[in-house]
């Protein structure tokens, strides 16, 4: 747990006043406190997560269940209004905006999105279902993802349409030679 704290810290700048560093504290001592044996031990520290995630939902508006599998340097970049179905696994050095919600496609149905690595979701972006999100992926602001994006594209729109990442069109402008 340290460790990752440590990891965390670093991530963050060690800026104590960045809402995803609480989140990413409250998130790591939840994983940590499942490996505590008996269980009698484990309960009162059942009872401080409990208190410590509900203080970083009401504070931050970030809802980061220890269910979730985070990979190393994850990065919560502007608080608010940010939720993470439990089941969702999300890879390494993942960059979240303002306004994303990861999670279940349909009430009462299991199946979240997993996560590749170095993935930037922009702010709003919904990504919805049991989706797999590939390496290198940019989401675009208020996109809505409800398939499958491969590895290095780019999701943008409602529903969400997947390009090729990188593949920009430059429009030369067009240059009359003046009479003179």
């Amino acid at each position: 747990m340290f460790e990752s704290i440590r990891e965390d810290w670093q991530t963050y700048e060690g800026d104590i006043w960045r809402q995803g560093l609480w989140a990413m504290v409250a998130y790591r001592f939840g994983r940590w406190r499942y490996g505590v044996r008996p269980r009698i031990l484990r309960a009162p520290l059942s009872f401080v997560y409990k208190l410590l995630k509900i203080s970083v939902q009401i504070l931050t508006g970030i809802d980061l269940p220890c269910e979730v599998k985070v990979g190393h340097r994850f990065t919560i970049e502007h608080f608010g209004d940010i939720i993470i179905s439990g089941d969702t696994e999300i890879g390494d050095d993942v960059v979240l905006r303002n306004g994303v919600t990861i999670g279940l496609r349909h009430t009462g149905l299991r199946g979240a999105p997993k996560i590749g690595n170095r993935v930037d979701i922009g702010a709003g972006a919904k990504i919805l279902g049991e989706i797999t999100i590939g390496d290198d992926v940019a989401i675009g602001a208020n996109a809505v993802v409800i398939t499958d994006v491969p590895t290095g594209s780019i999701a943008v729109g409602v529903p969400a349409q997947v390009r090729p990442r990188g593949t920009r069109t430059v429009v030369q402008p067009i240059v009359q030679a003046v009479p003179g």
